[in-house]
């Protein structure tokens, strides 16, 4: 009875391409708000960053790679590994900017201080082992 009951339950859940655009969504769609932010107040606070570690400040712009372009391309499924790992190398790059000094600590409300920054790395590593799925505009050899 219990085994029946939960392999009825799992095949009612098996959506993998589904659960791919879910996930393609989540990442793509709430990196796009940190990127969209970027583009109506600018880099400038992220060339002062950059300037400050003795790098150039146009490397600033490409932040909008990482969190407009690349989150537009995983959610449309066009070119989805290789945007989701230009992704997850944006939140590396991310760590190493403001980060690295956060790694073991909590925040106020006692969740891991990078905590965003690893969810989105992550994220953005899982859709690149998953790819797109079927729900994508890409052609399948670039899903």
């Amino acid at each position: 009875m219990v085994t029946h009951i939960l392999t009825t339950f799992n095949r009612t859940l098996a959506h993998e391409d589904f659960g791919k655009l879910l996930l393609r969504l989540a990442v793509g769609g709430l990196m796009l708000f940190h990127g969209v932010h970027k583009l109506i107040d600018g880099v400038d606070g992220i060339a002062g960053m950059l300037t400050a570690q003795g790098l150039p400040a146009f490397i600033a712009y490409g932040v909008l790679v990482g969190e407009v372009l690349a989150p537009c391309l995983i959610i449309l499924g066009i070119a989805t590994r290789p945007a989701a790992l230009v992704l997850a190398f944006t939140m590396i790059v991310a760590w190493l900017m403001v980060g690295t000094g956060k790694t073991w600590l909590l925040d106020n409300t006692g969740a891991w201080a990078i905590e965003n920054l690893m969810y989105f790395f992550v994220g953005a590593l899982a859709v690149a082992c998953l790819g797109a799925g079927r729900y994508a505009l890409g052609q399948a050899q670039w899903r």
